[in-house]
């Protein structure tokens, strides 16, 4: 009969410990290696102040993508949106970029439209409202511009 020495012994357990590190850190950061499972729309805005990659997409407050990129395109910005493959969207919905509490992190809300027709992978969402500038509203009633 064979016997393993000490350290082949410990060098298995080393390798298996290192396979279910990587299977956990892939699984629980979300991480698609063989592609994912969405599709992508895009949507412009006026502004997305303090919108950022990976944030939250969110239809009836139940996550349904990320923001994958935020670039500017004829001074305005265009965000790319991944939107998970189970979830259509009508023609008409609404992107709004809103505020989680009162100074909380910035998310995408889409509110879901009534239309027949579905956005296509790759097309556009046409109603789009950017965020409510809370120092905006301040200096208007400041200044009286109300």
């Amino acid at each position: 009969m064979k016997r393993y020495n000490p350290e082949t012994a410990v060098g298995f357990f080393v390798l298996m410990g290192i396979l279910a590190l990587a299977y956990l850190s892939i699984k629980l950061g979300h991480v698609e290696i063989l592609g994912g499972r969405d599709y992508t729309v895009l949507a412009e805005f006026d502004s997305v102040s303090g919108l950022k990659n990976d944030a939250r997409i969110e239809i009836a407050g139940v996550e349904v993508g990320k923001v994958a990129s935020i670039v500017l395109k004829d001074d305005r910005a265009l965000v790319t949106l991944k939107i998970r493959q189970d979830v259509k969207l009508q023609e008409d919905v609404i992107a709004s970029v809103r505020t989680r509490g009162i100074i909380g992190e910035k998310f995408l809300k889409i509110t879901a439209g009534g239309s027949e027709k579905l956005i296509q992978p790759g097309g556009k969402i046409r109603e789009t409202e950017s965020p409510i500038e809370l120092e905006e509203l301040i200096s208007k009633y400041i200044f009286g511009k109300v």
